[in-house]
């Protein structure tokens, strides 16, 4: 089992160059005159006097000046800013390595893509090697055989131990690229940052006209969003796909988890977060990824990838929790669905004036710091709340909605969590029922994966420590309005 990587240098080791851009997170938002919300994961930072000067003369871009190299890093360990470095694409810095097995096609596409790149492919026991080994000669690159299919975390280290160059460029056969000089570019100009130890470029789906691609385009598995940023467990952007990624080898130790066929990125990248890396997400650099040939190939992606978050989860625990959230707002939205809205309107205002009392009393407006902060939060996570209940317990309400007394609850929940998908993105007919199919495999893969590790990890929600107490929540106590 691979899973020794290296630590990173501690921030206090690598100030942000003198003179390097850098932007405020576009989510960041300054409350009152010290208090700033935002970054990944979300939390609330009171800066003052130069610091919040400072912040502020980053909001629409600016330069990192004297003395404010470490108060940079800080806040771009913390997600609140982001630094952009300029620079020329090096292709003597990257070694390409293309796991493969039974694409030839697609293979035969990217590696013409890949032309003038140092190219390794790692034949994954295809049947037919002899075709392999063509189309790698054909353009130039290095191929390595395995005799047996060991699966592509295996497949990717092999290479990476026989390569020699400082960046390592996961890129699978399925993938496409015509501009792979820009995304190699737009990739490697971030590893000036000596945290940072991976790169992902946006994976979208192809464009085609089949429903799988025009669906996969805007819902794929493999995209992250067009958010650009941190990733970090728990966080806007949790993991990152590795169909494409680029790793610097000195963090990559003894690299993949070769146990895990499936959600052995998942499990790279968080391991690496764990040993003080950053991991990157670059919304702007897009590469695209072909939809499954067949329907039942599609079915078997997401119930694959579902099935993982078992394994995942023997690993990194409450991390695959199917959601998360603090007791409270929880109960208030299930306070709403069993219909009893007062109650959740109640807890809403008692988490206004507990957080107006204990942790904005100092500021400008206390009272609209608190309901910025709290009550925006509370009501807006209905429907992400919603949408992880529909993404792993989807089959669990349509089984409920056949009870009578139960129906209008669980189709309101399904239907929510289901609608909220389309919130960026403009609705198609014949994308809902590939929508409610995508959920429904996903959460029949996760219970399958909780069956086989005896673990319950998976189905069960993260509830996070609240400072509010029971009869406080209720209005129980006294509290000033």
């Amino acid at each position: 089992m691979s899973s020794e990587l290296p630590l990173a240098l501690t921030p206090v080791e690598a100030p942000i160059p003198q003179g390097t851009e850098v932007t405020l997170d576009e989510h960041a938002t300054f409350l009152d005159r010290d208090l700033v919300s935002g970054g990944s994961p979300w939390r609330l930072l009171r800066l003052t006097g130069a610091s919040r000067t400072v912040a502020a003369r980053w909001q629409h871009g600016g330069v990192v000046q004297p003395g404010e190299e470490r108060f940079a890093r800080t806040l771009v360990q913390q997600g609140l800013v982001h630094p952009r470095f300029m620079g020329t694409l090096n292709l003597e810095a990257i070694d390409v390595i293309v796991p493969v097995f039974n694409n030839i096609s697609s293979l035969r596409t990217l590696l013409a893509q890949l032309v003038g790149f140092h190219v390794t492919v790692v034949d994954d026991g295809s049947p037919d090697t002899n075709e392999v080994a063509r189309c790698a000669e054909d353009f130039g690159a290095a191929l390595f055989r395995l005799d047996h299919n060991e699966g592509p975390a295996h497949a990717r280290n092999v290479a990476a131990v026989a390569s020699t160059r400082e960046l390592l460029w996961f890129v699978d056969a399925d993938v496409s690229m015509p501009n792979a000089p820009d995304v190699a570019r737009g990739l490697q100009v971030a590893f000036a940052d000596p945290l940072v130890a991976v790169l992902a470029p946006r994976v979208r789906g192809a464009e085609d006209s089949s429903l799988r691609d025009r669906f996969e385009q805007h819902f794929g598995p493999l995209d992250m969003g067009d958010r650009s940023g941190l990733v970090v467990p728990g966080g806007p952007i949790g993991f990152v796909p590795s169909a494409c990624l680029m790793v610097r080898r000195e963090a990559f130790g003894e690299g993949f988890d070769e146990t895990l066929r499936v959600g052995e990125d998942v499990d790279f990248v968080w391991r690496l977060f764990d040993r003080g890396w950053l991991v990157r997400y670059d919304a702007e650099v897009v590469v695209t990824h072909r939809a499954r040939a067949t329907w039942r190939g599609w079915w078997l992606q997401r119930q694959h990838y579902g099935a993982s978050s078992g394994e995942l989860a023997t690993r990194h625990g409450k991390r695959l929790a199917p959601l998360r959230s603090d007791p409270w707002t929880l109960l208030a939205w299930c306070s709403v669905l069993v219909g009893q809205p007062a109650w959740g309107a109640r807890i809403v205002r008692s988490a206004r004036n507990h957080a107006r009392d204990r942790f904005f009393a100092s500021a400008d407006d206390p009272n609209r710091a608190a309901n910025e902060v709290v009550v925006r939060n509370m009501v807006r996570a209905g429907g992400p709340l919603s949408r992880a209940l529909v993404r792993t317990f989807g089959a669990v309400l349509l089984v409920a909605a056949l009870h009578p007394r139960l129906r209008a609850r669980a189709l309101c929940a399904f239907a929510l969590g289901t609608a909220w998908r389309w919130r960026h993105h403009r609705f198609h007919v014949t994308d809902l029922p590939l929508g409610i199919a995508d959920d429904l495999a996903y959460g029949v893969g996760v219970i399958e994966g909780a069956w086989h590790t005896k673990s319950l990890r998976t189905l069960t929600p993260a509830v996070t420590k609240s400072s509010m107490g029971f009869r406080e929540a209720f209005g129980l106590t006294s509290s000033t309005e």
